[in-house]
């Protein structure tokens, strides 16, 4: 038999009184405004004076408010969400550094910001319809676009679409509408030519990236340049995906077709320890008998063995700009026109 509790003690069974959400009214209430001003405040519509849009941001800090994200944009007329497009099958997107840079980079640039960032990775084999069906239905406010190619018809839709959208990489087809972010490719891969045939090398072969991707076509073109301006022809181009496996792949095909060459340029790190590989298991050593030069200049090229000799690409830099550039573009339109080009820079290590 149970005991009756004294009057007053708490009832074990009685539930607890629940703790609810401060909302619009108590932020107007503890700020000395209106709702509407407060609504106002905070979904950017009409301006509030600074004194009030301080007093309102106190009171939100001070209550923990959080507003409403489906209200917001019904408000706004906006996602508040961009998208990070890339058309790249996503077993390679979760092994390449490449892709965490420019996520981390683009995510430095949203921390200040309510904006969510969606990931739309092309599936192998699918059309760009579906992805562009997805951005024009109203669910992101626009589009940064990495590591696109030639066929994927993302630059003709961009090109001709109101969404505002930065390219990471010069488009293939240069347009007024379209937006980019790059490194000098061209003259990054003069660097890195240039430096092999300072070194005294004379039989040097490029493991070029695809073949539809403007920044591997840029950085042969620089590669070329090179070479001519040193009296030299080159050894071999060979083109690889951008992987380690694909990087060997070339590598074996260039020392196949000409056992002689003594130095290479590969358009990527990645690709740089395949030909790492390659030269290691035909005996040859680096830099002795071939000296190698990469592009990327991520992690790995200082940590391979023996370190390697880059070309930095500022990824996480450029994807933070990109970032930057499509918030102020969602802003205000046209606010970018001019492209953002950063120059190269060479990091000299054992390999080369």
């Amino acid at each position: 038999m149970s005991t009756p509790k004294p009057d007053g003690a708490p009832n074990a069974a009685s539930p607890k009184p629940r703790r609810t959400s401060p909302t619009l009214e108590d932020v107007a209430a503890l700020s000395g405004v209106s709702r509407s001003t407060v609504s106002r405040a905070i979904n950017g519509g009409a301006k509030v004076s600074p004194a009030t849009q301080a007093a309102i941001d106190k009171a939100i800090s001070d209550l923990g408010f959080s507003p409403n994200r489906a209200a917001r944009s019904l408000a706004t007329q906006r996602a508040d969400s961009i998208a990070l497009v890339i058309p790249e099958p996503d077993g390679r997107v979760l092994v390449d550094p490449f892709f965490a840079m420019t996520l981390n980079g683009i995510t430095e640039s949203l921390k200040n910001t309510e904006v969510q960032l969606v990931l739309l990775i092309a599936r192998q084999g699918e059309k760009a319809g579906q992805t562009l069906r997805y951005l024009r239905g109203g669910h992101v406010d626009g589009a940064i676009v990495v590591s696109h190619h030639q066929s994927d018809e993302l630059e003709t839709a961009l090109a001709g679409s109101s969404m505002p959208s930065v390219f990471i990489g010069r488009p293939w087809e240069l347009s007024e509408d379209l937006l980019y972010v790059d490194t000098d490719n061209v003259a990054g891969g003069r660097l890195a030519a240039g430096h092999l045939a300072k070194a005294g090398r004379r039989r040097i072969a490029t493991v070029a990236g695809p073949a539809d991707m403007s920044p591997a076509r840029d950085r042969t073109e620089g590669f070329r340049q090179a070479l001519a301006a040193a009296g030299l022809e080159p050894a071999g181009v060979e083109h690889g995906n951008f992987t380690t496996a694909g990087g060997a792949a070339a590598a074996v095909r260039l020392l196949d077709a000409d056992p002689g060459i003594d130095g290479i340029f590969a358009a990527s790190d990645l690709m740089a320890l395949g030909v790492l590989s390659v030269l290691g298991a035909r005996g040859l050593k680096v830099p002795e008998d071939v000296s190698l030069v990469g592009y990327d200049n991520h992690g790995i090229a200082a940590t391979s063995t023996p370190p390697l000799t880059t070309v930095v690409n500022p990824m996480i830099e450029m994807a933070q700009r990109a970032g930057g550039m499509l918030l102020a573009e969602i802003e205000n339109p046209g606010s970018h026109r001019a492209p953002v080009i950063y120059p190269p820079e060479l990091v000299i290590r054992r390999s080369a």
